[in-house]
């Protein structure tokens, strides 16, 4: 990749936001030019058109996941989602005395939302530590849980770091106790295959523009007969079946849950990210992506002053600090030249509390990451070193 100017830039914050492929990018043109129509409304054939290309991109994100088009919600991003089953099955489904499961390391879009519904029902929330080596540790997990849980929601893969949870493992643990298992796959669907029937669990939630496709779009993975039975959230226009000031009576899952004019474009450019990656092979991304990961934890392993977060067999992602360097003062002088890292408490401060630290170095890959990135940082790294006078 290269800046504006013509310079290589090297690019490790996928974690963040993925940089799109052309095909994505021609997508969005395509529909938000010529193809462009509503869906759902006009009886004219460009919106019937667009119609059907919307409902195929549902089609295509359900196959992405191993499921079916009408388990598939359309929300802005993985946060709406997490939101749409708080306040739908949440409050349907959850009162006083009841309990949530979360980890130590979720992102704060998996916190705050059962934060606020705990508040409004009465539910309370236990936080499941991590084993030494930074993963959810599930034996503590299965030790804790009750038949008073009713919920538990975890991240696939750590946006910190990186370390993979065994959801079905998960899966099995909570439902033992009559649990649902909410997953947010937002690091794992665009770095390995995902199946939500082999990972056993109720909710998948994940945002397209990490998986190199638009922001203002992500998607919702849910049992059909537990779609079915939730609420709606928001109300308006295309999620109901017939309004009177009398009583309104809402359309059936999916389209329940999609009030207002969807979007359409990037839904259709979601789709195109989804068979991007697929064409490539998501074996093969993981094991391009695990290759990094073992050279950057092992160059950075052999410096005395780093400190490395997660396990070795993290996915895609290589947390770490340097004694006397704040994150911030590295991420800054990389930038300089041209090297792009995360640094800062990643959205998961009670991770950052558990670590001890305010904040982290974060680099993360995508498919399109080489060894010459990690070159790139070394390089940049020892230049801060310098500049800090640890030469």
């Amino acid at each position: 990749m290269f800046t504006r100017d013509g310079a290589q830039w090297h690019y490790l914050d996928t974690g963040a936001t993925a940089q799109k492929p052309g095909a994505v990018i021609d997508a969005m043109g395509r529909a938000l030019g010529e193809d462009y129509a509503t869906v759902h409304r006009g009886v004219y054939s460009r919106s019937a058109e667009m119609t059907r290309a919307y409902e195929n991109a549902r089609r295509t994100i359900a196959a992405f996941l191993g499921g079916q088009e009408s388990e598939i919600v359309f929300t802005r991003g993985a946060t709406e989602a997490i939101n749409l089953v708080a306040n739908t099955w949440g409050r349907a489904n959850l009162k006083a005395g009841d309990r949530i499961m979360l980890s130590q390391l979720e992102h704060h879009s998996n916190i705050v939302p059962w934060q606020m519904i705990a508040e409004a029902t009465g539910a309370e929330i236990d936080v499941c530590p991590l084993t030494d080596d930074h993963q959810i540790d599930l034996d503590a997990a299965e030790a804790i849980l009750t038949e008073r849980h009713k919920l538990v929601a975890l991240c696939h893969v750590s946006n910190v770091l990186g370390s993979v949870l065994d959801a079905p493992r998960a899966a099995a643990m909570a439902h033992k106790v009559g649990a649902k298992l909410l997953l947010d796959g937002c690091q794992s669907a665009p770095h390995m295959p995902v199946d939500v029937t082999q990972l056993g669990c109720d909710f998948y939630v994940f945002s397209a523009h990490k998986l190199y496709g638009p922001t203002g779009i992500g998607a919702l993975w849910a049992h059909g007969d537990i779609l079915d039975a939730m609420p709606p959230w928001e109300g308006g226009g295309a999620m109901i079946d017939r309004v009177t000031f009398e009583k309104t009576t809402y359309a059936p899952a999916p389209q329940r849950f999609e009030a207002g004019t969807p979007a359409i474009g990037e839904a259709i450019a979601f789709a195109a990210a989804a068979g991007y990656v697929s064409d490539i092979g998501l074996d093969r991304i993981h094991s391009h992506e695990a290759d990094l990961v073992t050279r950057l934890r092992r160059e950075l392993g052999a410096m005395n002053d780093v400190t490395l977060y997660g396990p070795a067999g993290s996915a895609g992602i290589v947390s770490f600090a340097i004694d006397g360097i704040h994150p911030h003062d590295l991420g800054t002088i990389l930038d300089e030249a041209n090297v792009a890292i995360r640094a800062g408490h990643h959205c998961a401060q009670p991770l950052m509390d558990y670590l001890e630290v305010p904040a982290t170095a974060r680099a993360s890959f995508g498919l399109y990451s080489t060894h010459e990135d990690i070159d790139a940082l070394l390089e940049g790294i020892a230049r801060t070193r310098r500049i800090f006078g640890k030469a």
